[in-house]
């Protein structure tokens, strides 16, 4: 188990599909909730409402890199 802390990336074991989906159905939640936030609420964590729909328009295995495990 420690060991695979150290592994590079493209060595590390797969997550499992249970794991993947509570992702997705994570990333899914989060998106919804900023699509819902009100236009003052996105100036104050620096979002436009253009990005803020951008962002929860997107699928949600459509991901960036450095959030994936």
């Amino acid at each position: 188990m420690i060991r695979a802390l150290f592994l590079p990336t493209l060595h590390r074991p797969r997550p499992g599909l249970s794991a993947l989906l509570r992702r997705w159905h994570s990333l899914h939640r989060q998106r919804t909730a900023l699509s819902q936030l009100d236009p003052h609420l996105l100036e104050d964590i620096g979002v436009t409402e253009a990005e803020a729909r951008r962002e929860a328009a997107r699928a949600p295995w459509d991901a960036p890199d450095h959030w994936k495990l």
